[in-house]
């Protein structure tokens, strides 16, 4: 378990056995890094299908994975349990579609998780709620906060009230408690964020959300981040935007800057062919089917790895301070 690093001010509210926090600032957490400074973690979103749609094969080429590298971590990108999210803190599913299919010993990780729209339409809270690491500790998820790792910091951001169609469909009820007024809670977590970013003095910055900035998937791009959030990622030299909410792997590079967007949302049902077209000098790699990313972080360099449910590799690329490299 991650050990916060910076105190905050907590409003801690009880509704039967449900816990809401209420922070003032992004929370700080700090997570150990191997001897040699270096950290290896997997992504994967979008998965919790009690196994289906191979769901159970990715997590089996991802401890396979995990144990190859030694992960410290697993990220989840949201959408953590489909179809609406949890009922409560005992729904049977936190189980059958998270504790009970990534079993294998290098997945007993610290899994750092934020919410998807899917994760918004049941009980938002259940998710956020300590109840849940006490039944298994591996579990970690908040709306936002900040994760240390050696020379690398990891903003995990939540993604979902920034979209505007969630407040006006009727097909859906989405849990807003703690998110309203909306206005609010988007401003002045752009304004943590910009503060977080500029005193920040981490070799790399990677940002972690459900949602697209850019994609060529079903979903597309996501402009309200791409007008609000964009910008500040672009000022402050973040070099990943690690996203899931398209169901597929991909990596687009970006022509105005450093930063590179990767979606990791093929945790278990994948969408088949839905894709539109993209400019080839940007779209560096497209897979529509189901996997996982791996990441290894030194002190010079960004190694990124994409896997399917066989454990092939997929697309693999590289960063350092003076050199970009893909295969």
């Amino acid at each position: 378990m991650a050990m916060i690093k910076s105190p905050v001010v907590l409003l801690v509210v009880y509704m039967t056995a449900m816990v809401a926090v209420v922070v003032a600032e992004l929370q700080s957490f700090d997570h150990a890094v191997k001897s040699d400074g270096s950290l290896s973690f997997l992504v994967v979103g979008d998965w919790g299908r009690r196994g289906l749609y191979n769901q159970s094969n990715v997590a089996y080429q991802m401890g396979k994975v995990g144990e190859k590298m030694d992960v410290d971590f697993i990220v989840s990108t949201g959408d953590n349990f489909y179809d609406n999210g949890l009922i409560d803190v005992d729904d049977p599913a936190f189980y059958e579609s998270f504790t009970n299919i990534y079993t294998a010993p290098s997945l007993q990780k610290q899994w750092y998780s934020v919410l998807g729209n899917h994760d918004y339409r049941g009980n938002a809270l259940a998710q956020l709620s300590p109840a849940l690491i006490q039944k298994d500790n591996k579990w970690f998820c908040l709306r936002s906060f900040i994760l240390h790792a050696g020379n690398t910091e990891i903003f995990f951001v939540d993604t979902t009230p920034f979209q505007d169609k969630y407040f006006t469909e009727t097909e859906h009820n989405y849990d807003w408690r703690g998110v309203l007024p909306r206005e609010n809670y988007i401003a002045d977590l752009l304004k943590d964020v910009e503060i977080a970013l500029k005193a920040s003095s981490a070799k790399w910055k990677i940002f972690v959300g459900h949602h697209t900035i850019f994609s060529a998937s079903h979903h597309g791009n996501t402009q309200e981040l791409v007008d609000q959030l964009l910008p500040i990622l672009e000022e402050n030299e973040v070099n990943l935007y690690i996203n899931g909410h398209d169901h597929c792997l991909q990596h687009i590079s970006s022509s105005d800057s450093k930063l590179q967007f990767l979606t990791s949302g093929g945790g278990s049902k994948a969408w088949r062919g839905d894709t539109n077209s993209w400019n080839p000098k940007e779209m560096k790699f497209y897979y529509d089917g189901q996997g996982f990313m791996a990441c290894n972080v030194t002190n010079d360099k960004i190694q990124l790895a994409f896997y399917d449910i066989f454990g092939n590799v997929l697309h693999t690329w590289s960063v350092s301070e003076y050199t970009h490299s893909s295969s």
